[in-house]
């Protein structure tokens, strides 16, 4: 059965590898961009199920008529995958307000925007899927990323209660966690590691990792990811969480796993905190 989609920031990267497979399934795909020429190529070669609209998803009541000339194009939508986003290079001490904001804008709240349009189309039709592109880095931190960390952390506390929120009106809700793949993503993140920084010399070895020199070299495949997003949407049951690529998986795991140790080896500690008052002085 042929799917209706949404999916922003799909002139590039896993946007553009999810709506070119979604074309290539014999799906209809309404596809944004900043500049939706960056589309016309796409549109060109499937002009019969591929749309393109301008949204820059920072503007909250644009992200609303966009959803509503969505659905005026294709009658409806079953799959919504919010993908813009890109990466803020720079320690948190070092972090300008206006870098941090515009990173905040962007991943976090575009994103919310976005969701907050189409969920009512959703809610009333009874069905439909929400995927968020989160990162590897909504689940465990990495140095001198902390404000894209925390942009992902909060896309995807925002994503566990509308999953909640969604469920009774049958509308389904997933965070997809990538790790690094060959989408040029390196090109477009704001660099502010100043080489003058100490923290450009404490963490010599993650400064380089992040550098435009390993673009290209990411282990991920987008086209590998696009077929498993479409075996995601497919599940009559589908996971809260996806992670994507083995580097997403092997850290995020880990990650959790030396949570739960911590939280365990520290939970008489924890569970002091209740009990009836105590007396003055005690």
């Amino acid at each position: 059965m042929s799917r209706r989609w949404l999916i922003t920031g799909a002139s590039r990267g896993l946007g553009r590898a999810f709506a070119q497979a979604a074309l290539e399934a014999g799906d209809t795909v309404v596809a944004t961009a900043r500049r939706p020429a960056d589309l016309d190529d796409l549109v060109a070669a499937h002009p019969t199920s591929a749309h393109a609209l301008e949204l820059d998803v920072t503007q909250r009541h644009r992200a609303f008529a966009v959803a509503d000339e969505a659905i005026a194009l294709v009658g409806g939508l079953d799959v919504v995958v919010n993908c813009p986003g890109y990466g803020l290079h720079a320690p948190i001490e070092e972090t300008s307000e206006e870098a941090a904001r515009a990173q905040m804008e962007t991943n976090f709240f575009g994103a919310l925007w976005v969701t907050q349009a189409v969920l009512p189309h959703l809610r009333r039709a009874g069905r439909g899927h929400v995927v968020q592109v989160s990162s590897a880095a909504g689940g465990v931190a990495f140095p001198l990323v902390g404000l894209y960390c925390a942009s992902k952390y909060a896309l995807e506390g925002l994503t566990e209660s509308l999953a909640l929120e969604a469920a009774p009106f049958g509308v389904k809700v997933t965070i997809v966690q990538p790790s690094d793949f060959r989408t040029g993503f390196r090109e477009a993140c704001d660099r502010r590691i100043d080489p003058a920084s100490p923290y450009a010399e404490a963490f010599a070895q993650q400064a380089a990792a992040l550098g435009v020199a390993t673009s290209g070299a990411e282990a991920g495949d987008p086209r590998r990811a696009a077929r498993a997003l479409l075996e995601l949407v497919a599940m009559p049951d589908p996971p809260l969480r996806l992670l994507l690529g083995e580097m997403a998986y092997d850290n995020v795991t880990a990650a959790h796993a030396r949570q739960l140790d911590e939280w365990r080896r520290h939970e008489a500690l924890a569970r002091s905190a209740d009990g009836p008052p105590e007396e003055e002085g005690a």
